[in-house]
């Protein structure tokens, strides 16, 4: 598989990705060069090889599945800036 300069430009597009003109032969290499080791990957034989999360075996720490009670809200909205009915007020973002 390989990509070429309208695979780069549509795949910027997608993730909303300015690129200059300039720019599309290099990322170009780049993505064909990921492609090809991504390539080379799935040629080695996994067969038999269990999946890992680490490379050193471990085992999770585990610790008990126990219910607590909490202090309630107005003790948790007590350290915000500003609250309102044990909500957490926060500066509007969006207009």
């Amino acid at each position: 598989m390989s990509v070429d300069q309208a695979n780069v430009r549509r795949i910027a597009h997608l993730a909303r990705i300015a690129v200059k003109d300039d720019e599309v032969p290099h990322l170009e290499q780049e993505l064909n060069a990921m492609l090809s080791f991504v390539e080379e990957l799935s040629a080695v034989n996994v067969d038999g090889v269990e999946p890992m999360t680490s490379v050193i075996p471990m085992k999770m720490k585990m610790r008990e599945d126990v219910v607590t009670d909490h202090a309630g809200p107005q003790v948790i909205v007590r350290n915000a800036p500003t609250s309102e009915d044990n909500f957490f007020m926060v500066p509007k973002v969006v207009e």
